[in-house]
């Protein structure tokens, strides 16, 4: 069997190559070995990708007692938390591009037999899951793993306590010596943030699509059993270029369908309704928000975890993991369970193993956290392309609400109104121009939801917006608005005072105004116009609305 590899180690011709891998330290007998490229995203920035050198060394050891010989790389990567609220927090969905087009250059310019992707936060994840489909050459994904949670007054905590510890200080409720109590415990070890935000969600995922192995998504960073997991996967990746199994073989329609369940059943970060339908996509896979809705409509939430529950991604370790999730979904008929995986096994024979250990944490079919999934889709005439609500993070309360709309044209203004008690009970806060065009790169809001739920408004104040949230992100918050504000969109018309009407039961996002009026406003609304430069200028000009999954798009 030929491999991609002979272009660099066999025949005459070949020479200059050989003698250029020798030159890092490659002998003869290396050189009919399959050549197994990682991807690793290790970096000084992201508590995530901290700790990645240890990781890589397993996935190393695991190749070469496999037979194979490793080659690492290094893409970027940078952390949401740091990017929160200001100018950086533009960059981050761009970096999903960067990611994907890197490994790319470096995998086709390198002809690798097979890869190792070890990812581990938000974009990162999904990035090299675009270029692993892109590449499609036998791939296995490992991730960093999660960090622990921290522990305050005996509770368990994570990042996203930190930031609405900012809105009860802001009120009084909390001082300072607290808050930096808080500041310094909310995060004590290496890994993705401790909860259900978006790292850990994609990573569980991955898990779900088949390109990880069993353990992928829970097993916490600081545990052996991570680096046990690295070697495994090393070796692993040798058996499926054995197998000839690819990234396209396993990333089927049934496979993202299996991975939008268990991201309903978990309560996973709204960001998937990006980052999904991107991979599909680049897997020749179409995967819609309708999609989305509909596994939403028959799939309950089953865990609740943080940021709108008590539990950890730890604690979700513990419970049995995903393939214990997976399990659930399969004994009752919403799992696909002949999905081929990297395991070289289906996904019914990894969950026939698979035990709930408790179920405080996944819960049984027949008494679920919520009887739908824990994402849902609105539409209406204020989003009809779509919009995005983490609806098993929203209380009761605000599952119907309607409320006079104060307007921002950008993240910061908001912020500032907040902070300053601008808002009240019952008012619907619209945050525009932040959208795949408009911010450009769409912003998560992390920050204005946070201080609204830490200044105890949760319950009383939603939040829309054409950009996004952080999956730390609790309360009435929705995003993806489509189409955005930049191209025209209704929520680019709206107007302080008008009467947002929000129905998540329904799927329904409108504002109380007539087409006539609508259509007379957006008839009088100027042409956006952009100073942006620099790579966001070239990203603004090319990406597809969030509906889509803020996707590249190149005129053929």
């Amino acid at each position: 069997m030929s491999t991609r590899s002979e272009n660099l180690t066999q025949g005459v011709t070949r020479a200059p190559h050989r003698s250029l891998l020798k030159a890092l330290g490659f002998v003869d007998e290396e050189m009919g070995r399959p050549i197994i490229g990682i991807a690793n995203s290790f970096n000084e920035i992201i508590p995530g990708h901290v700790h990645l050198k240890n990781v890589v060394q397993a996935v190393k050891d695991g190749i070469r007692n496999a037979g194979g010989v490793p080659i690492e790389f290094n893409t970027i990567g940078i952390c949401d938390g740091l990017a929160m609220n200001h100018i950086g927090m533009k960059y981050s969905l761009v970096t999903r591009n960067i990611i994907a087009d890197s490994i790319e250059a470096t995998a086709m310019a390198t002809p690798f037999d097979a890869m190792v992707f070890i990812p581990n936060c938000d974009k990162v994840v999904p990035g090299m899951l675009i270029a692993a489909a892109r590449l499609n050459i036998p791939s296995v994904f490992v991730s960093g793993g999660a960090m622990l949670a921290g522990v305050h007054k005996g509770k368990k905590i994570g990042l996203s306590d930190v930031f609405e510890a900012v809105g009860k200080h802001q009120t009084g409720e909390m001082d300072d010596a607290e808050l930096n109590v808080i500041e310094n415990n909310a995060c004590p070890t290496c890994g993705s943030c401790s909860g259900m935000y978006t790292a850990n969600t994609m990573n569980c995922l991955t898990e779900a699509l088949g390109m990880g192995l069993p353990g992928n998504g829970t097993i916490p960073a600081v545990y052996s059993e991570r680096l046990r997991l690295a070697k495994l996967a090393g070796m692993q990746a040798v058996a499926v270029l054995k197998a000839g199994l690819k990234p396209k073989d396993v990333m089927t329609r049934e496979a993202f369908e299996n991975a939008v369940a268990v991201d309903m059943a978990l309560g996973g970060s709204s960001n998937t309704a990006l980052h999904l339908p991107a991979i599909a996509h680049e897997a020749g896979v179409s995967l819609t928000l309708d999609d989305f809705d509909a596994i939403a409509a028959k799939t309950p939430q089953l865990s609740k975890l943080s940021p709108s529950g008590i539990y950890f991604i730890e604690d979700l370790y513990a419970a049995g993991g995903v393939s214990a999730v997976m399990k659930r979904l399969a004994e009752n008929g919403r799992l696909h369970t002949d999905a081929q995986t990297v395991a070289l096994k289906t996904q019914g024979e990894i969950t026939a193993a698979a035990v709930v250990v408790d179920e405080d944490v996944i819960h049984p079919w027949d008494n679920p956290v919520h009887e739908t999934g824990g994402i849902a889709v609105l539409k209406g005439n204020l989003a009809e392309d779509g919009s995005v609500v983490k609806a098993g993070a929203v209380d009761p309360e605000m599952q119907v609400h309607s409320g006079p709309a104060k307007v921002f044209n950008n993240e910061e203004d908001a912020v500032d109104a907040i902070m300053a008690g601008k808002i009240v009970k019952g008012d619907v806060v619209v945050i525009r121009y932040e959208g795949p065009k408009g911010g450009p790169g769409m912003r998560e809001m992390l920050t204005p939801t946070s201080v609204i739920t830490g200044m105890g408004l949760g319950k009383d104040v939603a939040l829309i917006t054409d950009g996004r949230f952080s999956g730390a992100t609790r309360g009435a918050s929705i995003g993806h608005v489509s189409p955005e504000a930049a191209q025209g969109g209704t929520i680019a018309v709206v107007q302080d005072g008008d009467i947002i009407n929000i129905d998540i039961p329904k799927g329904k996002l409108e504002v109380a105004l007539s087409d006539e009026e609508i259509a007379k406003r957006k008839a009088a609304l100027p042409p956006f116009k952009s100073t942006i430069t620099g790579y966001l200028k070239k990203y603004a000009l090319h990406v597809s609305s969030a509906a889509q999954g803020a996707i590249e798009i190149l005129e053929d």
